[in-house]
């Protein structure tokens, strides 16, 4: 079910023709599909959703993430209702379907977004920004009012391996005393303790924790996943202090809407010709 509509859904993850992109697909209206790009967003207050014509697709970063994670250029994602499914909170099952599903090399090259200028954004004590690099980096510092949390920083690179093992398995997570004033606006009707980290005023309702900085991953997690919509995987260094899915796609948009910030390459491997676009190479369903 969706996390915050409560409504039951099912998703498929089909290969996608190269050059396509991620497109998410609504099979109970007519196929209509909505391209996970910047220019789609709608809202994101507490998640990052997606508007095309009136057609929402809603909690989006976790799925966005994952196939970030995997190394997925091109995929059509269908799904039968407007949001889609929380499943344990995290990334995790996602990434194992599309490990057992497989992933499949396309005939043309992977492109790039290079970070060629600074990007860095303020809103009170809250800032993003993004540098030049070499290679994709996220850095996340979050600061909670709570005795498990307070402040805590995470730095990976998404090289091989560190996304599957440091990223995909946190889980997201909300503060019991809370639940019925965002219950009241209509969020997390489909919250329970299996699909996320219920925290009370001084512990877990559900220990234990996959990390002991599991909150600050998460966050890395939502990060990656909504700096997808800039429709291709990035070279940069990405930088992030408090700064929540809001402030992650007004980085999308100004760095979409500024072309002098970056420019589209490919990467050349060490006595390998450029790494070639990754797709599914069969349907998955949930």
């Amino acid at each position: 079910m969706g996390l915050h509509s409560g409504a039951p859904v099912k998703l498929r993850l089909l290969p996608g023709p190269a050059g396509s992109g991620i497109i998410f697909r609504r099979t109970d209206l007519d196929g209509f599909e909505v391209e996970a790009t910047g220019r789609n967003v709608a809202r994101v207050s507490y998640a990052t959703s997606l508007m095309k014509k009136g057609v929402l697709i809603s909690t989006t970063e976790h799925l966005l993430s994952a196939l970030i994670g995997c190394g997925i250029d091109n995929a059509i994602v269908e799904l039968d209702n407007l949001e889609l499914p929380i499943l344990d909170g995290s990334a995790r099952p996602f990434v194992e379907l599309i490990r057992d599903a497989g992933t499949r090399k396309q005939r043309r090259p992977r492109t790039y977004l290079r970070i060629l200028r600074g990007l860095e954004l303020r809103e009170g004590d809250k800032f993003i920004a993004v540098y030049p690099a070499e290679t994709y980096s996220v850095q996340y510092t979050i600061n909670f009012p709570h005795p498990l949390i307070g402040k805590e920083m995470f730095r990976v690179h998404l090289s091989d391996g560190n996304y599957l093992r440091d990223i995909a398995p946190a889980r997201t997570f909300g503060l019991r005393e809370e639940e019925q004033a965002m219950r009241n606006m209509g969020l997390i009707r489909g919250a329970s303790n299996e699909n996320c980290i219920v925290l009370t005023r001084n512990g877990i309702e559900n220990p234990p924790l996959r990390y002991t900085d599991e909150f600050v991953r998460h966050k890395v997690l939502d990060l990656i996943g909504d700096l997808a919509l800039l429709g291709k995987q990035i070279l940069g260094n990405v930088v992030a202090d408090r700064a929540g899915h809001a402030m992650h796609t007004a980085l999308v948009s100004r760095l979409l809407r500024d072309r002098s910030l970056w420019e589209e390459t490919t990467v050349e491997e060490e006595s390998t010709a450029a790494p070639l676009a990754t797709t599914m190479s069969a349907g998955q369903s949930l």
